[in-house]
């Protein structure tokens, strides 16, 4: 623990009231007066077994006789049709546990946990990345980092220590419900392979390891690939081009992962390779993954999240507020009042001010010196990317369109020299 966890560091540890979780506790609990750092817990209710409530009055008590603060959480699961009851479970919780503000979150996997995760993902066919398993420490950029200090222990030791000490747990019913794939390999499979490999937790440990300094070797020639062909979420098409296929792939995963995107299948990562590197240069396909979207435009690959459909004529109101958070659009439009910039505030009091969306056929005239032309030619002459086309906020006085964002201010609307001026400013969170 020290060689991580700093003093002073704040601690949150992800509290079940499985006896793993409360070994956890206990032994933290002990140790955080002489290191120090400061411990407080978390409970998730995924709401998934009839006795979670009961779950989560030991939990109390546990946290309650240390006098260790302890945040409760009920969340509601999604997509467990489509990944799975356990995996969708995960998911919400761990996104519970990225929005707490704590250094660490302690998660009380052990040996077993480890061994059974890499045979797991072994059964799923994953790539070296998937086969490193968990690290005892995992870093992150946006939300605090995960340790795992029972990763070298094994489950017997942790319940020989649980009866050592007259410890408080509980059982979780689903554990021994052989349906689900983990329990199956702890109760069938397992069992049996320590009769032949009686050391099998500490082997397969191993190799996880093994894996995981492979994962890191790839992590370091990614690093190198990306040097010129990653500029925050885009990544170019034709250095990804450019490499040898595996290198290529490697570098997508990279991508993939340093935005927090779900890794995808080896052949779904084919796929999206393929229309990376090898489309036409005109086309321009949108690749679905997840809550994500993959563009291919002007020789980049853009990383956005997955955008929802727009109700037909979308419309706004502006009624003199300094800005205006367009939420359908996932962003805020904001107007500053200006000398000689902008839009021309005396003809816009003339009539009533409102935001919309392109519909087809608009004109304007941004440039005083050109004519007016087709708002679709603007749009592309200005690398508006398309798929935010039709999601940029076009604001009207009247039945005029007067400014467009991304381009800017009609000519015949823009504020002269000295004259009071209105000043729109477009802030969209999803490019």
């Amino acid at each position: 623990m020290t060689r991580y966890v700093k003093p002073g560091a704040s601690i949150t540890l992800g509290l079940s009231g499985g006896v793993d979780s409360v070994v956890l506790l206990d032994l933290l609990a002990r140790l955080a007066p002489d290191l120090p750092f400061h411990l407080s817990a978390i409970h998730v209710n995924h709401q998934i077994s009839p006795h979670a409530k009961d779950w989560a009055d030991i939990c109390q008590t546990l946290c309650t006789r240390r006098h260790i603060p302890l945040r409760m959480h009920t969340i509601h699961i999604e997509d467990a049709a489509k990944l799975g009851l356990e995996a969708a479970a995960r998911r919400a919780r761990y996104a519970e546990y990225a929005q707490l503000d704590t250094d660490f979150i302690a998660l009380a996997q052990h040996r077993d946990d480890q061994a059974e995760t890499l045979l797991l993902q072994l059964l799923r066919g994953a790539g070296v990345k998937g086969l490193a398993a968990m690290p005892v420490l995992r870093e992150a950029t946006n939300h605090p980092a995960y340790i795992r200090p029972l990763l070298d222990i094994d489950r017997s030791e942790i319940e020989a220590w649980a009866r050592q000490h007259a410890l408080q747990w509980v059982e979780d019913e689903s554990n021994q419900d052989t349906h689900f794939n983990r329990n199956f390999l702890r109760h069938r499979v397992l069992p049996q392979l320590g009769e032949r490999f009686p050391a099998w937790r500490a082997t397969l440990a191993r190799s996880a390891q093994n894996l995981a300094e492979a994962a890191d070797l790839l992590d370091q020639l990614a690093t190198l690939d990306a040097t010129d062909s990653i500029r925050n979420q885009r990544l170019s098409c034709a250095q990804l081009a450019a490499l040898p296929e595996a290198r290529a792939r490697n570098l997508l995963r990279y991508f993939l992962a340093r935005n927090d995107v779900p890794m995808p299948s080896q052949a779904r990562l084919a796929t999206m390779l393929g229309q990376l590197t090898h489309a036409g240069a005109d086309s321009q396909p949108c690749i679905l993954h997840d809550r994500w979207e993959l563009h291919r435009y002007q020789g980049w690959a853009h990383l956005t999240a997955r955008l929802p459909s727009l109700v037909a004529n979308l419309q706004w109101h502006w009624q003199g507020e300094a800005q205006l958070r367009l939420r359908e659009l996932d962003g805020v439009l904001k107007l500053t009042p200006a000398i000689g910039q902008g839009l021309d505030r005396t003809k816009l009091d003339q009539a009533s001010v409102t935001i919309r969306l392109r519909q087809g056929g608009e004109h304007f005239r941004p440039d005083c010196l050109r004519p007016r032309r087709s708002l679709k030619n603007l749009l592309q002459e200005y690398a508006v990317p398309p798929w935010l086309r039709d999601r940029l906020p076009l604001l009207y006085c009247g039945e005029t369109l007067v400014w467009v964002a991304g381009i800017g201010t009609d000519c015949a609307w823009q504020a002269p020299a000295d004259t009071a001026g209105i000043q729109p400013e477009w802030n969209n969170y999803t490019r």
